[in-house]
């Protein structure tokens, strides 16, 4: 898709860009694709999606990934920026018929270099377990196809589980699996747990225990995706209402919300501390949601069309113990911030709490995070203190952030933040007041709902109520005539229990589960390059790299900065698609 406008330099696909911390190159030698490397007519297909995995074994090179295009399935060893792709050699190869593989997810916490679990959705509503080292096909689920009929949209490993995943559908419900149980032949019945606003939860109700555990239903449409917490203990789901919902996964509590400025949201990612989550979708806008705070803090600009990836580098995300106003130096004092590398990711979340918990000591942090959408370009944004943190003075700028009407709250706000005194810092966007928090729990099972519900029956969670808050709408009407990932959700399965209060747009607009557009501030992002033919729909940040899909099934490899230079002489000379090792 070309970008609209402009002449053939608008158009010209770019093979590197330059940010702060220094130059990102594209790898040409580092594409992974289907062997003949042909690009995929990709017209009524599935998006391609590219999921990663490292098998920790001992020749350093462990990292493996899988993706899917069309009805087609690979498993190849990634080599990365240190080695050129060899596609002649995967490690498995799957063709399916009648369906195709709609998503994916490896099970890190069970991987060795022997075996890897990774699981597969596909169109027709099935969920498929395999090994691709064993070359093995261990379980199907949903077979019969009579738990779901509709397409899956988005599976997960629950976090610390080696037997417990959720599936999403386009029916708008998910499904909580255990691997050790039998799905069972008929169709299953269900009793209700909890139901919230827009929301129900059941247990299946059955002698034996079998699959699904549970059954969510969240608001209407398709579940588009979700996120677990890098925690675990909450789970954010983005639908096509339009609607961002966050639960308390093990309580099954609804923690807070919030609604797209207009159409579906495709697409969900939190910040590695967990402070923060960001949304994309028909908008073509990314939003930031505080996850503390409940509220919307920022928007962002960029894409001319559907966001479809956003996601968070948490190798660029910074945190430094100093006056912010050291921020606004060099692009060298920069690189001595801008660190990559495991031990600076694992470090990121740890100090980001530090953050919050010394707000006497001058702390500066900055997020950054990219999308990806139907434009074919990719977007760099940075959160930023001023973004972050209105109250507080506000340091020289260090991103294209602005804020727009910030000198004066709008009418009918009651913000609660207080500009610090004798700053020149202009006062501080309105805050919501957000849903009521739950108590985050620190059981350690993530299936304590599901087997307390089996093993005791239901009752006992009878007087488990919802924070309920009746001057909220959480629904409202969405016209799909330009829906992507909206299928017609008449399976015989969907229970009509959820409370579906219907929601004018414009009542909804200007509220706290959606600000207008002057309401919050409006980020510009760093950069916004067109990367590919076809619409992206794959955005993921590595160690040394970062890597990006499109839908002709090229899965590109960007090599960080300082990181370009690692592919051997024999490499760089090889041609694509060559057998070098």
């Amino acid at each position: 898709m070309a970008t609209e406008g402009g002449g053939k330099e608008m158009n010209e696909i770019k093979t590197q860009f330059t940010t702060r911390e220094g130059l990102y190159k594209l790898l040409p030698n580092s594409e992974y694709s289907r062997p003949n490397r042909v690009p995929f007519n990709s017209q009524g297909s599935n998006p391609v999606r590219v999921s990663f995995v490292n098998l920790n074994d001992q020749s350093g090179n462990g990292d493996r990934l899988c993706f899917n295009v069309g009805r087609e399935l690979y498993f190849y060893i990634y080599k990365g920026v240190r080695k050129a792709a060899d596609l002649s050699k995967p490690i498995d190869k799957r063709i399916y018929k009648g369906t195709q593989p709609t998503c994916h997810d490896f099970n890190h916490l069970t991987a060795t270099a022997e075996s890897v679990s990774l699981l597969v959705g596909f169109s027709a509503g099935q969920v498929q377990l395999i090994d691709p080292i064993k070359k093995e096909t261990s379980k199907l689920f949903n077979e019969e196809r009579l738990i779901d009929k509709s397409r899956v949209t988005c599976v997960r490993w629950v976090p610390g589980s080696e037997s417990l995943f959720l599936v999403a559908h386009s029916s708008g419900n998910m499904y909580l699996y255990n691997v050790e149980h039998t799905c069972g032949t008929t169709a299953p019945h269900y009793q209700l747990l909890k139901q919230g606003e827009s929301f129900a939860v059941h247990t299946c109700k059955s002698k034996s225990t079998r699959n699904p555990l549970l059954k969510w239903t969240v608001g209407e449409g398709a579940l588009n995706e979700f996120a677990f917490s890098p925690d675990g203990k909450f789970l954010a789901c983005v639908s096509q209402d339009g609607f961002l919902r966050v639960f308390n996964f093990d309580s099954v509590e609804l923690h807070g919300t919030m609604k797209s400025y207009f159409g579906g949201l495709l697409c969900v990612c939190w910040s590695p501390d967990g402070k923060y989550i960001v949304t994309g979708g028909e908008d073509d806008l990314v939003t930031v949601w505080s996850f503390v705070d409940g509220r919307v803090i920022a928007r962002g600009h960029g894409h001319k069309s559907w966001v479809s990836v956003v996601a968070f580098d948490p190798y660029t995300t910074s945190v430094e113990e100093s006056d912010p106003m050291e921020f606004s130096g060099s692009d060298e004092d920069f690189q001595d911030l801008l660190h990559f590398g495991r031990d600076r990711a694992n470090s990121t979340q740890s100090r980001l709490s530090k953050r919050n918990s010394t707000e006497s000591r001058p702390v500066s942090v900055t997020y950054r995070f990219g999308s990806v959408g139907q434009d074919t370009q990719l977007c760099l944004w940075d959160l930023t203190e001023d973004i972050l943190f209105p109250h507080q003075p506000l340091s020289r700028a260090r991103t294209h952030t602005n804020v727009m009407n910030a000198t004066s709250p709008p009418s009918g706000s009651t913000g609660n933040s207080v500009t610090t005194p004798g700053s020149s810092a202009p006062p501080p966007l309105p805050r919501s007041n957000s849903l009521p928090h739950s108590t985050v729990s620190n059981a350690g099972s993530k299936s304590s709902v599901a087997d307390g519900a089996i093993a005791s029956g239901v009752s006992k969670f009878a007087t488990l109520s919802l924070h309920d808050r009746k001057d909220r709408h959480h629904e409202k009407d969405h016209k799909r005539n330009h829906s992507m990932g909206h299928i017609s959700s008449k399976s015989s399965d969907k229970l009509n229990l959820v409370t579906k209060t219907k929601t004018d747009p414009a009542k909804t607009l200007g509220t706290p589960l959606c600000p207008r557009m002057e309401d919050v501030p409006l980020l510009e992002p760093l950069i916004c390059k067109k990367i590919a033919h076809e619409r992206l729909t794959v955005l993921i940040f590595l160690e040394d790299c970062v890597v990006t899909a499109c839908q002709e099934g090229f899965v590109c490899t960007w090599g960080r900065p300082g990181k370009v230079g690692l592919l051997s002489p024999l490499d760089q000379a090889s041609a694509p698609g060559g057998t070098v090792v």
